[in-house]
C-alpha cells in the first residue's frame, strides 16, 4: 500500500464523500420548521430587538429619551446655579441623620466582625470552605445520577 501526502488524502476523501448520495431529511421536520418559523412571527414586536419596532414608536421613543436627557441637563444646571442648599438641607436633615444612624451602626458591625474573624484560625476557615466546595460538588454528583435514574434517555 502506498502513503499518499496529506493533500492526495485530502482530495481521495473529498471525493469519496462527494460520490455519497444526499440525505434525506425527517419527515417531520417541515412541519417543525413551519411551526418555528410561526412561533416567530407571532411574538409582538415590543419583545422584539429596535430594529423590529415600527417607525412611529422608534421616533417616540427618541423624542422621550431626548426629552429626560434636555431634563436631566436642566436640573444639573439649576442645581449647580440657582439651588438653596440651607432650605434644602433643613429639609433633608431628618434623612440625613437616619442615615448617618444607620452608618454608624453598619460601621459597629463591621468592626466587630473584622475583631471576630482576626481570631479565627486559618485552618478553619480553610477546613469550612474544603466542607462547602465538596457539599457543592455532592449537589451536582447527585443531582447527575439522579437524572441518570429518573429519566431514561429514549
Amino acid at each position: 500500500m502506498n502513503r499518499l501526502n496529506p493533500e492526495q488524502l485530502e482530495k481521495m476523501v473529498h471525493a469519496a464523500l462527494r460520490s455519497l448520495p444526499d440525505r434525506r431529511a425527517p419527515a417531520s421536520l417541515e412541519a417543525r420548521v413551519l411551526a418555528a418559523v410561526e412561533a416567530r412571527a407571532a411574538i409582538p414586536w415590543w419583545h422584539k430587538s429596535w430594529s423590529y419596532w415600527p417607525q412611529w414608536v422608534r421616533a417616540v421613543f427618541l423624542v422621550f429619551c431626548a426629552g429626560l436627557a434636555g431634563l436631566v441637563v436642566y436640573t444639573g444646571v439649576y442645581v449647580q446655579t440657582g439651588f438653596d442648599t440651607a432650605q434644602t438641607s433643613g429639609t433633608l436633615a431628618p434623612v440625613l441623620a437616619f442615615a448617618n444612624r444607620v452608618l454608624d451602626i453598619g460601621r459597629g458591625l463591621v468592626d466587630f466582625v473584622m475583631l471576630v474573624a482576626r481570631h479565627i484560625p486559618s485552618l478553619w476557615i480553610y477546613g469550612t470552605l474544603a466542607f462547602v466546595a465538596g457539599l457543592y460538588a455532592m449537589l451536582f454528583g447527585l443531582g447527575a445520577a439522579a437524572y441518570r435514574t429518573l429519566w431514561v434517555h429514549r
